[in-house]
């Protein structure tokens, strides 16, 4: 029994020192952590630069700043249109009870001549 144990152990070790050898300190090596090292990204903004071409980063940015501008007008049409929203339900049309919603003010008639309203359904 303490023989398996020590010869599990020793493959265990041996297993453990390939894989720790499989690994390399090189960085000019992509690996799945860092898939660009510092050196090529700025190599890259050199080329990029000289050639005239534009980077993806400053596209993107611009983009943005685009649909921010636009974001910010519509935010202030749709508060222009409720501060006209609120300022039309000022009106007596809308807030005061004896209009029933009509746009003019219903006729109080005598009994006898009273009408049926077809807009609000009450006899005026």
């Amino acid at each position: 029994m303490l023989k398996a144990r020590i010869l599990y152990f020793a493959i265990l070790m041996v297993i453990s020192a390939a894989a720790m050898a499989q690994t390399s300190n090189n960085p000019k090596e992509d690996n799945s952590f860092e898939p660009f090292s510092a050196e090529k990204s700025a190599v890259q903004k050199k080329t990029m630069k000289k050639k005239g071409k534009k980077s993806a980063r400053g596209i993107f940015n611009r983009k943005m700043d685009l649909k921010i501008k636009e974001f910010d007008k519509r935010m202030q049409a749709n508060a222009k249109a409720e501060r006209k929203k609120q300022r039309e339900m000022r009106k007596p049309q809308y807030s005061d009870p004896s209009y029933f919603g009509h746009k003019k003010k219903p006729k109080k008639r005598p009994p006898g001549k009273r009408k049926f309203c077809k807009e609000c359904g009450i006899w005026h």
